[in-house]
C-alpha cells in the first residue's frame, strides 16, 4: 500500500516507482561503509524484495531506507542513508518516524538493524542492543563485495 507524507520541501514515500536506482546504487557502492562495491543487480534485487522508503526534494531523491520483512513477525532495517547535502536537517529522524508509523510494520514481534555509528538515532525509536546476543548467529562469507 502506498504511504506518503510531506514535510516542508520533502516528500517521504513508499512508492517504488519513484526510487532512483542509480543514485541508490552509487551511494551504497561508493559512499556507504556497509555495502562497498555492491553490484547494481544486487541493489536492484534487494529493492524488489523489500519495503522501501524514499525521501525526495522536487524530482531528486535525497534519502533511502528499506525494511526486509514478512509483514507479520519480523523486520530488518537496512541501507539507511541521507545524502550529505541534506544532512543536519532532521531528515533521518523524520524518516525513522515515517518508517515506524507504517501500518504494515506495526505488529512485528522483532525489528532489528545493525549500525556502526548511529545508535543514538535508533535508540530514540526504541531500538536497543540485543537482549540475548548469544542466541544470534550469522553466515558472512566476505566483508565487502569484491571489485
Amino acid at each position: 500500500m502506498l504511504y506518503e507524507k510531506i514535510n516542508g520541501e520533502y516528500l517521504f514515500s513508499t512508492e517504488k516507482n519513484k526510487l532512483q536506482l542509480g543514485l541508490i546504487h552509487f551511494y551504497l557502492s561508493k559512499e556507504s561503509y556497509w555495502a562497498q562495491n555492491i553490484p547494481f543487480n544486487i541493489v536492484e534485487k534487494s529493492i524488489e524484495g523489500s519495503l522501501c522508503f524514499g525521501i525526495y526534494k522536487g524530482n531528486s531523491q535525497v534519502g533511502f531506507a528499506r525494511v526486509i520483512t514478512d509483514f507479520a513477525s519480523f523486520g530488518y532495517l537496512a541501507d539507511v542513508f541521507i545524502l550529505e547535502d541534506h544532512r543536519g536537517l532532521g531528515l533521518s529522524k523524520i524518516l525513522m518516524s515515517f518508517i515506524m508509523e507504517d501500518e504494515s510494520l506495526k505488529d512485528l514481534r522483532r525489528f532489528m538493524l545493525a549500525t556502526r555509528d548511529a545508535h543514538g538515532l535508533y535508540e530514540q525509536f526504541g531500538f536497543r542492543s540485543l537482549s540475548k546476543p548469544e542466541r544470534f548467529m550469522e553466515i558472512k562469507p566476505f566483508e565487502t563485495y569484491p571489485h
